[in-house]
């Protein structure tokens, strides 16, 4: 048993199982983009370069994904014929990822209460999606749990701790923390920009910063599929179920 959760935990956080792991989000946000009228995440980078290489049209960008959807059952079936890839990892994930995403508002207010930084909390979070209907608000989320996590954690703290610590030549746990924060701040701060964006409040500013190193230190001890459906189901508890 203890050898199967390990085997488990040291799989799911593999980078190339993870990128398979998430493509799921991949395919619901990029289909439900056509059903939303193109409202999107403000930090998604693909769905114009998607749109311009179907030129702009409905039925060749359905296509388009469906091929990349085609292609990812064919990688799947073939890493798992050569031993690379469970299948089954991918329920484990999401129920994993789930009990994260139940608990994750609340500790991120805990950790607010413990620094005295509760004080500041209101009810704006999240008021740039709050005239979108439910499937809308349901692929935002998807949305924001894979882009979010790939701009954020994957890119720009990965980056930076790269940039410090072999660039830069910082203590490595200098360049660590620096990267965390920095990409928190940017994480949080993003939030507030664009025609989706809320209004700036210091009670939203903090949980979303704090949000940001929790999920950073998701990324780091789980991987990044763990952190994008943890980040991914927490938005659809927040902005969908409650």
């Amino acid at each position: 048993m203890k050898e199967a959760i390990q085997s488990y935990f040291n799989e799911s956080r593999e980078l190339s199982t993870s990128i398979i792991l998430v493509f799921p989000l991949f395919v619901i946000y990029q289909l439900g983009l056509l059903a939303t009228g193109g409202v999107r995440n403000g930090v998604d980078f693909m769905t114009d370069g998607l749109m311009a290489l179907a030129g702009h049209s409905f039925w060749n960008y359905f296509l388009i994904n469906l091929a990349l959807l085609v292609i990812f059952g064919g990688v799947v079936l073939w890493m798992r014929k050569k031993g690379g890839f469970n299948p089954r990892l991918w329920p484990k994930v999401l129920l994993e990822s789930t009990i994260y995403a139940f608990f994750f508002g609340g500790a991120v207010i805990g950790v607010m209460q413990f620094f005295g930084l509760d004080i500041f909390l209101a009810s704006g979070a999240g008021e740039g999606v709050g005239g979108l209907g439910t499937f809308s608000k349901l692929v935002m989320s998807v949305g924001a749990g894979l882009y979010e996590e790939i701009v954020f954690r994957l890119f720009l703290m990965g980056g930076l701790f790269w940039l410090g610590a072999r660039a830069i030549k910082m203590p490595v746990w200098a360049a660590a923390i620096s990267a965390v924060l920095i990409s928190s701040l940017a994480f949080s701060g993003v939030h507030y920009i664009g025609n989706m964006g809320d209004a700036f409040e210091l009670g939203s500013f903090f949980f979303r910063f704090i949000a940001g190193v929790m999920l950073a230190g998701i990324f780091y001890l789980r991987g990044f599929a763990v952190a994008a459906y943890t980040h991914a189901i927490y938005d659809i508890i927040v902005l969908v179920l409650r």
